[in-house]
């Protein structure tokens, strides 16, 4: 079994942010690979990416780059009003 997740490092301790489908004592081998971006900034990318992939799922096509960009220069509705709007509905 292969399963990757997020860790984090502290106190001397390698720390997941998930947990893990292990027996208690059970013996694992670990591949550290170095997260360049900043911890919030990955977890953030990770739940968005993990999200448009569920909005995916069942879809016959997805639109390529030019059809996304055709259809979005078509549309005359100010987005950064739609996003104040969202905001401001949070508070």
């Amino acid at each position: 079994m292969t399963t990757r997740v997020e860790a984090v490092y502290e106190n001397g301790v390698l720390r997941t942010l998930a947990p893990l489908p292990l027996a208690e004592h059970q013996r694992v081998m670990v591949t550290v690979t170095l997260d360049s971006a900043s911890p919030e900034r990955s977890h953030l990318d990770a739940v968005f990416v993990e999200e448009a992939r569920k909005g995916i799922r069942g879809v016959d096509r997805v639109p390529s780059l030019e059809e996304v960009r055709e259809l979005v220069s078509k549309d005359e509705s100010s987005w950064a009003a739609a996003v104040i709007a969202q905001r401001e509905d949070r508070f």
